[in-house]
């Protein structure tokens, strides 16, 4: 058994995106039995310094929350500018996007993703980390999202 080729192998998250954040978390807080949560926007551009298939993008997104027992719900509603989560969403309409490991060194599991054929399709920074999603779906038939913490 070889070992993980990002140094883990818990999934820390499921990325879903949706058109009404307001509707599908309501859905999701009913179906759970549990509060529903207030969602953000994502950062500025200044502040997220997002790229998307190498150009830079002012693209933002809603983003809310539910925090499972064992893993993070995500919710996503793209703006309209140029991202993954908007053209995933015109492409396959609302469900599943990612799913999401933390890890440690993360220019270094954006070459071991890369080397395995898994393009790195947008990557930013958010208030205390860093995310990047690859294009591992002819692969894993999901995007793969890394989020890397600081300490």
């Amino acid at each position: 058994m070889s070992q993980s080729a990002i140094g883990t192998k818990m999934i820390t998250q499921i990325g879903i995106l949706v058109h009404d954040i307001e509707a599908v978390s309501e859905a999701y807080a009913n179906f759970f039995g549990v509060e529903k949560p207030g969602w953000n926007w994502t950062d500025t551009p200044d502040k997220a310094q997002t790229e998307f298939q190498g150009e830079p993008s002012e693209a933002r997104a809603k983003l809310a929350f539910f925090d499972m027992d064992s893993l993070q719900l995500e919710l996503i509603e793209p703006d309209l500018h140029p991202s993954t989560w908007r053209n995933h969403l015109e492409e396959h309409g609302e469900g599943p996007h990612h799913i999401a490991f933390v890890v440690e060194g993360m220019k270094e599991k954006i070459a071991i993703m890369e080397s395995k054929g898994m393009k790195l399709q947008q990557k930013g920074e958010y208030t205390g980390g860093r995310y990047a999603y690859f294009d591992s779906a002819p692969q894993l038939k999901v995007l793969i999202e890394l989020l890397e913490n600081d300490k």
